[in-house]
């Protein structure tokens, strides 16, 4: 089994404010827009250009990926991750605080955290609330560009985060830990398309629509009956099938326990 000590997955924006205001940026400390959004929608990087965090950076995760492998969103190779954060100015040694401009809060940058995670980088966080909250309370924004000094980062690949596909095939049998579909119902069911070029069709859990917007809206309150629902045992291995990392957030919101939970 999988023990992960989380560090600070959230901090909030009031936190980061008052760590910009005293001067904590730098090697130390380094803010990333991780924005994306799909293709026709909105312009990520031109949004971050017009306003953005004081001092963040822009995270292309259409950079940072297997541009070689024909599907989406492929986790780099050590070498390209490396090379590439160490150009945001991050070293092994940055506490790195992750945002996006999603109108949910947070959306992809849940995902650049746990990429962080995978490539062996336990300081990463995520802003509680994102770009609309950083709005919302009044922080002040800039279009300035960040230009941070390059830093060196090893990049050491977690391979107990991420499953391959034979893997998936083998667990059907031995069921060593337990899989969460977080698309929408009809996505699981395979009767709505994905909403990108590839569609998959096949059911792989038997917990359809786990993630939509009502799970999404329930309350602190409710929280015991989405623990049930969401893993019966919390001291066995979890992993989620997400097309974006919907799933960590939620269960980061809803306090469920990540010690063990993986991505695909």
């Amino acid at each position: 089994m999988v023990h992960q000590v989380l560090y600070r997955a959230l901090v909030s924006t009031k936190w980061l404010a008052e760590s910009l205001r005293s001067g904590k940026l730098g090697p130390s400390l380094r803010v990333l827009d991780a924005s994306w959004y799909s293709p026709g929608t909105r312009e990520a990087r031109k949004e971050y250009q017009e306003r953005h965090v004081p001092g963040a950076s822009f995270f292309d995760i259409e950079e940072c990926r297997d541009t070689a492998s024909p599907y989406e969103m492929m986790l780099p190779s050590e070498e390209h991750f490396g090379n590439y954060v160490g150009r945001l100015g991050i070293s092994n040694d940055t506490h790195v605080v992750v945002y996006d401009g999603d109108d949910l809060g947070s959306f992809y940058a849940p995902r650049v955290w746990w990429m962080f995670r995978v490539f062996g980088h336990r300081t990463v966080s995520v802003l509680n609330g994102g770009f609309r909250n950083w709005l919302k309370e009044g922080h002040p924004v800039t279009s300035e560009p960040s230009n941070p000094e390059p830093a060196v980062f090893k990049a050491t690949l977690d391979l107990s985060l991420v499953k391959t596909y034979e893997q998936i095939l083998e667990n059907l049998q031995s069921k060593r830990f337990q899989m969460v579909d977080s698309r929408a119902q009809g996505r699981y069911l395979g009767t709505e398309p994905e909403p990108d070029a590839v569609a998959f069709s096949r059911t792989l859990l038997s917990t359809p629509g786990l993630l939509s917007e009502d799970l999404w809206q329930k309350t602190q309150s409710s929280f015991g009956t989405t623990q049930r629902l969401l893993a019966p045992d919390t001291y066995k291995p979890l992993l989620a099938l997400v097309q974006v990392p919907s799933l960590l957030r939620t269960l980061r919101d809803l306090r469920l326990p990540l010690r063990d939970a993986q991505q695909s």
